[in-house]
């Protein structure tokens, strides 16, 4: 169960060449399941490297879910490379003697197990041996049973079934190549575990101190900042967000969680009341919404109310 210090603590953006990443799995689940945020997995997974079907960490969010993560006090925006820190030789050898030490403990742990799989197996092969010699014997004691029936001499098939069982006692195992043992060893590979990674001291709460240091600078046009009222407006309303480059316009709006729900909308965002809109525009918007299956919801940014409006268009298909 998380304490309050967990439940308070805000979650770490690590931002690289102006893209914000977060790589911890539990701040990945927290952003989905109780912030409404998804953003893209883009990493690919250790085992199955050549594959782009199933991706891993670390997450990739749109630069209007940091904006609206930042806003709210969700997160923190931390400058990554400046975080790690040059390691000094007495650090460095500290880190490899625990990595050396670990790995020890992983293998010995491993043996022990091996062993305890090897005596297991051990026993039921002597087992094994003991239901076979008594098969053999019941065997032979059927055979004598026929033979007197028959009247035929027992002593000759007493004689073989006894050389038989002695050969078969005698006789060597079979030797088999003893194949070289190897053990998979789990190295950390966490930042968070070095101690020369040191993110506090380059963590910034506000877009304006990380404006200000250079390392956030999103957003910067008057299309950007609607874009990002626009998002934050349909998420204040309970919608989960995704790109939308793929469907024609700025974002999909999904009622919920995208992995239950397809998206209803494709929403385009309008800077002003005063930008532009041609019908062809629309006539296109609403025919390609209709096509995937979806509304287009225009969104029109007004700076001066601060609010936003909404139009949906769907092809109705007439004439």
């Amino acid at each position: 169960m998380a304490s309050d210090s967990d439940a308070d603590r805000k979650i770490q953006l690590r931002v690289s060449n102006r893209k914000a990443y977060v790589w911890d799995v539990e701040d990945i689940a927290t952003l989905r399941a109780k912030h409404h945020i998804c953003g893209v997995l883009t990493g690919t997974l250790p085992h199955l490297s050549q594959q782009n079907v199933f991706l891993g960490v670390p997450l990739v969010l749109l630069p209007e879910e940091v904006v609206l993560l930042v806003e709210k006090q969700l997160a923190v925006l931390i400058d990554d490379p400046s975080a790690h820190q040059p390691a000094s030789a007495e650090a460095l050898a500290r880190w490899n003697t625990e990595r050396e030490e670990s790995a020890k403990r992983q293998i010995a742990i491993a043996e022990a197990e091996r062993a305890s799989e090897k005596a297991a197996k051990l026993s039921t092969s002597e087992e094994a041996i003991r239901k076979r010699k008594e098969r053999e014997a019941k065997r032979a004691a059927a055979a004598r049973a026929k033979a007197l029936a028959e009247g035929l001499p027992v002593e000759d098939l007493s004689a073989s079934t006894s050389n038989l069982l002695i050969d078969e006692s005698r006789r060597p195992s079979t030797p088999s190549k003893s194949a070289p043992l190897t053990f998979n060893v789990t190295i950390p590979a966490s930042s968070s575990d070095i101690e020369w990674y040191n993110p506090e001291a380059h963590a910034y709460s506000t877009l304006e101190s990380a404006r200000a240091a250079g390392v956030w600078d999103y957003p910067t046009t008057s299309f950007e900042r609607a874009k990002c009222r626009v998002f934050q407006d349909l998420w204040e309303k309970g919608h989960f967000m995704g790109g939308g480059i793929k469907f024609g316009g700025d974002f999909l709006v999904y009622p919920g969680d995208p992995l239950r729900y397809h998206s209803h909308f494709v929403a385009t965002v309008i800077e002003s009341p005063t930008a532009p809109l041609t019908p062809m525009e629309v006539v296109a918007h609403g025919r390609l919404g209709t096509a995937t299956k979806k509304s287009h919801l225009f969104c029109e940014w007004d700076e001066r109310k601060q609010e936003v409006t909404y139009f949906s268009v769907e092809w109705a298909g007439f004439g």
